[in-house]
């Protein structure tokens, strides 16, 4: 396929996203998504490779639409956030006192493209320690691609959609925990906003999602953050499975 013609296909797919609802309130996708500066950046992502076709959403959050697409590398998830209703004031609470991200200017825009690109790296750096994460391909102002978790073009579903069983709750449990202490020890992160909404359940194993809240170990806020991690992933596992505990987290990531 050609550029002009790829292009005119990526075009033509958001054309009908901007008016493809579902029954559900939350999959409907709004215009904003879709303003002159994201338009562009897809097209670049789409005459570099990266994209081939675009399709329909995955799901919406209070900050991003995430909508399934196909290109060089598979399947893939573009996650596009919204630059007139985030919370950009929330989001630099997170990104100050990273310093990785010192200097950014203070507008919406500037904002919100130092979070993709903090949640680009972050998923990078957990990734490189041995966490399951999704795959980050590339970025581009507030749009981040990455692989799909899933099989067939069908995302993976959430650990609070799933019912395991006994053992696989606590292998979820075990592999969860090491993860908190791949990510502190190892990659000097700590999720921020790790709960079982934030995780995937693919092939039996658990992958870590939305990073972009992450922050360094050096962070005045990451011991609170870990914390309330931990607190967490044992309430919800205590819970529904009666398995657990915030001290066999925090065992993992002293014997790390």
């Amino acid at each position: 396929m050609t550029e002009s013609k790829k292009l005119k296909k990526i075009d033509a797919q958001i054309d009908l996203m901007r008016v493809r609802t579902k029954e559900a309130d939350d999959f409907k996708v709004k215009d904003d998504v879709f303003d002159r500066r994201a338009l562009m950046n897809l097209y670049a992502l789409a005459s570099k490779g990266v994209i081939d076709a675009l399709s329909g959403p995955i799901s919406t959050g209070k900050e991003a639409n995430i909508f399934y697409a196909v290109g060089k590398e598979g399947d893939l998830v573009v996650k596009i956030y919204r630059i007139a209703t985030s919370n950009f004031k929330a989001m630099q609470n997170y990104l100050l006192g990273d310093p990785r991200f010192g200097k950014i200017k203070g507008t919406k825009r500037a904002v919100i493209t130092a979070w993709t690109g903090k949640e680009f790296r972050n998923l990078r750096r957990a990734e490189e320690a041995g966490v399951q994460v999704p795959h980050p391909l590339t970025t581009r102002e507030n749009i981040l691609v990455m692989k799909l978790v899933g099989e067939s073009g069908v995302p993976a579903p959430l650990l609070k959609d799933c019912r395991l069983d006994l053992a696989e709750a606590v292998h979820v449990f075990e592999v969860l925990a090491g993860y908190v202490a791949l990510l502190y020890n190892r990659a000097d992160l700590v999720h921020a906003d790790l709960s079982e909404f934030n995780i995937l359940y693919d092939q039996e194993e658990p992958v870590i999602i939305d990073m972009g809240q992450s922050v360094t170990t050096v962070h005045p806020m990451a011991q609170t953050f870990l914390e309330r991690d931990i607190s967490n992933l044992a309430r919800y596992f205590k819970k529904r499975y009666r398995i657990g505990s915030e001290e066999a987290i925090w065992d993992k990531i002293r014997d790390s």
